[in-house]
């Protein structure tokens, strides 16, 4: 029996299951926008969910304090160390543009003068651009959007799943409707 075993196996093992979610969020946090199954898209939102919140509560922090803060900035620290052991290795995971250039920022200047680029990782433009975007919002980063075509292969049923731009807000098919008042209290008999 399976009682209190919560998420889909995915017809993998712990460790595969787990590599697929850090692969698939870093595909999501490079490209903001990436298609797969159902499933995995269902499964992989609480997991990049949770990866944004780090980044976000480290972003608070680094706002709210002044420069010179040592301990906001060991909090963030802390945030960035702890999406890390999420994400696994970084190395080597670069962020690309539309026409797959690696993104890089200026690095250090070698003995002849000239700057070595670095190449921007995913959990730097997790800490530093989707994590400050949604500073203000309290949850739900992400969309699945269902497509009407099964993938070819195996005909899976496929989703699109993208992160909210800054602001947007999620499209509900029906509004919900206001809570119904609280009932009054009964008058007191004596």
């Amino acid at each position: 029996m399976r009682h209190r075993k919560a998420g889909r196996h995915l017809n993998r093992t712990p460790a595969h299951r787990l590599s697929l979610f850090r692969n698939l969020s870093r595909a999501l946090i490079t490209h903001e926008r990436i298609v797969t199954t159902v499933p995995k898209a269902k499964e992989l939102r609480p997991f990049v969910e949770k990866l944004i919140t780090l980044a976000k509560k480290a972003a608070v922090v680094a706002a709210g304090a002044a420069a010179d803060d040592k301990v906001a900035k060991a909090q963030a620290l802390h945030y960035r160390r702890q999406a890390m052991s999420i994400l696994g290795p970084t190395h080597g995971t670069g962020v690309y543009d539309k026409e797959d250039e690696p993104i890089t920022r200026p690095g250090k200047t070698n003995k002849r003068g000239k700057e070595n680029p670095v190449p921007v990782t995913v959990l730097e433009k997790l800490f530093k651009e989707i994590g400050p975007r949604f500073k203000d919002r309290p949850g739900g980063y992400t969309r699945i959007i269902k497509q009407h075509y099964r993938r070819l292969g195996d005909g899976g049923h496929t989703a699109i799943i993208e992160l909210l731009k800054e602001g947007e807000q999620k499209v509900r098919l029906k509004e919900r409707k206001p809570a119904a008042p609280a009932l009054a209290p009964a008058p007191a008999t004596s």
